[in-house]
């Protein structure tokens, strides 16, 4: 009795570590996949508490053969604006990106932005990696997207649950440019979504 107990509890502690798996057809990654027309590149954005300075969220841009966002166990995409496969957002043009920055930067957090240009083979290594990394359940986006730049840097990134350790460790990697968004808006950003129109941007 004692060991279907032990297996049941873990049964259910594996059950609330899953994460839903969303796969957007083949004809809408399609139809919205952007590609950039600047130099191979990594984006690493920090979303930073300003009360307590601690980390809050990691999530990846990369700009290969096309754009995507990594945006593991992420929100931005709740209204369902953008093709999804696994926490992997496609049609990353200049205005969701734009939108993508300042839906996370408000009066309580503001997002560390952190660029390096990149081989076009590491570029579509990220792109790879990213797209086969899966669903990712709440709280692990700084240690599955620290999990990638480790297989992109061997030895130059440690795996790390903490956004801002993360952020420390690609910043040391010669070449990362940074800069820091800061918004004052209240904390209430369903209304950059709202004012998001997909069309208009599109048209654009």
């Amino acid at each position: 009795m004692r060991s279907l107990v032990l297996a049941l509890a873990a049964s259910l502690t594996l059950a609330g570590c899953s994460a839903e798996s969303v796969w957007a057809p083949d004809e809408e990654v399609a139809r919205a996949a952007y590609r950039h027309d600047g130099p191979p590149r990594l984006t690493l954005y920090t979303m930073i508490n300003n009360g307590n300075g601690s980390g809050a969220h990691t999530s990846l841009m990369v700009n290969g053969s096309q754009r995507v966002i990594f945006d593991p166990a992420g929100s931005f995409n709740k209204a369902k604006h953008l093709p999804e496969r696994n926490d992997v957002l496609f049609g990353i043009n200049p205005q969701v990106e734009d939108v993508y920055t300042r839906y996370h930067a408000r009066e309580t957090f503001r997002v560390q932005i952190q660029q390096l240009d990149v081989s076009p083979e590491l570029a579509e290594r990220a792109l790879q990696l990213v797209k086969a990394n899966g669903p990712v359940p709440q709280a692990q986006c700084s240690f599955a997207t620290s999990r990638i730049l480790a297989e992109l840097f061997p030895s130059q990134i440690p795996t790390s649950w903490y956004p801002r350790k993360t952020a420390e460790a690609f910043g040391q990697i010669p070449g990362v440019t940074e800069q820091t968004l800061y918004e004052y808006d209240s904390d209430d950003n369903s209304n950059v979504l709202a004012a998001w129109d997909p069309q208009r941007a599109k048209a654009q």
